[in-house]
C-alpha cells in the first residue's frame, strides 16, 4: 500500500514509522514561543519581529508580534534570526563516519559496480558524531545513503538528525538509487572501464527490470530487480552523480529513454547545458560549492548555483561526500559561498528549506515555518550566510535538541 504526499509516494510502513517517531519526540515537546527579529518562513516575505507558537511539536501560529498573542505558560526563546530547519539534499553521513577508518566507511561497496539492492537503512549509524555536527549547525533533515563511485551504489533514505537508532531518525526508508556517470567509476572497478560500457551495463539492467516488472507475481524474488522496478514505476528517484556536460546529457538521455524520475547530482558543468536541464525540468543538487577541483569536477564554479537558479532551475545544496576527514561539509556554509557569488539570499534560503522539501516529497510536513507543520526551527545570532553568525538553538519536532555550537 502506498500513501501519497504531494505527488511523491512513500511506503505506508515508512509513513507509519515517521508518525510513530514523531509521536515519541512530541511526547517530550514543550509549548514554546519563538521570537525573532527576523523570521524567514521560506514561503512568504520575512517577518520582522515575528513570533512562532509551537505546541506538541507542531507550529500552531506564526506572524508579527503585534498580531500573535503568546499564551501564558509558554517558554519564550528569542534570537535575531529564525529560519526553518535546513535540509541537506545529498549526503553520506551516517554511512561514512567521522573516524575515516574501514569500520565506519559503509557508503561504497566495491564488490560490484551495480548493486541497487543495498539499503542505506541497514548501514545508517544514528550515533555517529557527524550527525551531531550537522544538527548543531542547523541541519535538521538529511537525504543520505550510498555514495557516488559505482554505476549503482545502492539506495538512499531520509532521516532527521535526532535519535540514537535509525528507527527514531527515519523519515523515508527508500528515496533514490545512487548512480554515477563518469571517470570515477573506472577508478573503482576494472569493469566497466569506459563510460560507454558503464551505460551499456546500466541500460541492460534497466531492460531486465522492465521484463521482471511484466512477469507474474508468482515468480521468485530478486532484490536487485525489485529496487530497479521501484525506479521504473516512479516510486523512487535516480540520483545520478554526473559532473561533465557530456555525462549530464547522458543522464538526461537515459531519463527520456526509461522515464524515471531524475535528481541530477554534482553537475559541475551544468552551466554549459542549462537549456537542456531546464527543458527536462530536472532539479539539480549542486556540488558542494567549495569542492576541491579535479577530475570530472575540474570546471566547478562558485557561481553555478546562482546561474542555475536565475535560469529557473531548481537548485538544492548538499554536503556530498568527502574522501578526507572530517568526512562532511555543512550545507548552509556551502550556500553562503553561493550567495557571495551571485545567488540571491532568498533563493538560497528556499534551496535549503522548502525547495528541498518539495523535491523530496516532504513539503506537507517540513521545509517552512507554517501552521500545521512540524516545528523544525533554527535560531541564529544573525544572517545565516555571514561568517561570524552562529547557531544558538535548534528545534526538531518542537524539542530543543541543540543549544549553541
Amino acid at each position: 500500500m502506498k500513501t501519497a504526499i504531494s505527488g511523491f509516494k512513500l511506503p505506508f510502513a515508512t509513513l507509519s514509522i515517521l508518525l510513530i517517531c514523531t509521536a515519541v519526540y512530541q511526547a517530550n515537546a514543550q509549548q514554546i514561543a519563538v521570537k525573532g527579529e527576523m523570521v524567514y518562513t521560506a514561503t512568504g516575505e520575512p517577518i520582522a519581529n515575528g513570533v512562532v507558537l509551537i505546541s506538541d511539536g507542531i507550529i500552531e501560529e506564526v506572524g508579527p508580534e503585534s498580531g500573535v498573542q503568546i499564551p501564558s505558560g509558554y517558554e519564550i526563546l528569542e534570537a535575531p534570526v529564525v529560519t526553518p530547519g535546513f535540509i541537506d539534499a545529498h549526503s553520506v553521513v551516517g554511512l561514512a563516519g567521522i573516524y575515516n577508518v574501514d569500520d565506519d566507511q559503509d557508503q561504497l561497496e566495491l564488490s560490484g559496480a551495480i548493486q541497487p539492492e543495498l539499503r542505506a537503512i541497514d548501514g545508517y549509524n544514528a550515533r555517529d558524531e557527524l550527525v551531531g555536527v550537522l544538527r548543531d549547525r542547523g541541519i535538521t533533515t538529511v537525504h543520505t545513503g550510498h555514495g557516488p563511485g559505482a554505476v549503482i551504489s545502492g539506495q538512499t533514505m531520509i532521516v532527521k538528525t535526532i535519535g540514537t537508532t535509525v528507527d527514531q531518525a527515519l523519515v523515508d526508508s527508500t528515496t533514490a538509487l545512487a548512480m554515477t556517470i563518469g571517470a570515477v567509476v573506472r577508478n573503482n572497478f576494472d569493469n566497466p572501464g569506459t563510460r560507454s560500457k558503464a551505460i551499456a551495463m546500466l541500460r541492460q539492467e534497466l531492460i531486465r527490470a522492465q521484463e521482471y516488472n511484466d512477469r507474474s507475481e508468482n515468480g521468485s524474488r530478486d532484490l536487485k530487480m525489485e529496487a530497479l522496478t521501484q525506479l521504473l514505476n516512479g516510486e523512487i528517484y535516480a540520483l545520478i552523480t554526473a559532473h561533465t556536460s557530456r555525462d549530464i546529457l547522458t543522464a538526461l538521455r537515459l531519463q527520456r529513454e526509461f522515464g524515471f524520475k531524475l535528481l541530477l547530482d554534482g553537475a559541475a558543468e551544468a552551466y554549459m547545458v542549462m537549456d537542456e536541464i531546464k527543458e527536462a525540468d530536472v532539479p539539480v543538487i549542486i556540488h558542494p560549492t567549495m569542492m576541491r577541483l579535479g577530475g570530472d569536477g575540474e570546471n566547478a564554479s562558485f557561481e553555478t548555483a546562482g546561474k542555475l537558479a536565475d535560469a529557473g532551475i531548481t537548485v538544492l545544496f548538499q554536503s556530498g561526500y568527502e574522501a578526507y576527514v572530517p568526512k562532511t561539509r555543512v550545507v548552509h556554509f556551502e550556500a553562503a559561498i553561493a550567495v557571495a557569488n551571485g545567488m540571491a539570499h532568498d533563493q538560497a534560503i528556499r534551496a535549503l528549506t522548502i525547495d528541498a522539501a518539495r523535491v523530496l516529497g516532504l513539503e506537507d510536513s517540513i521545509g517552512s515555518i507554517e501552521e500545521g507543520k512540524q516545528a523544525d526551527l533554527v535560531l541564529f545570532t544573525g544572517d545565516p550566510f555571514e561568517y561570524t553568525t552562529t547557531v544558538t538553538r535548534v528545534l526538531i519536532n518542537g524539542e530543543v535538541v541543540s543549544e549553541g555550537e
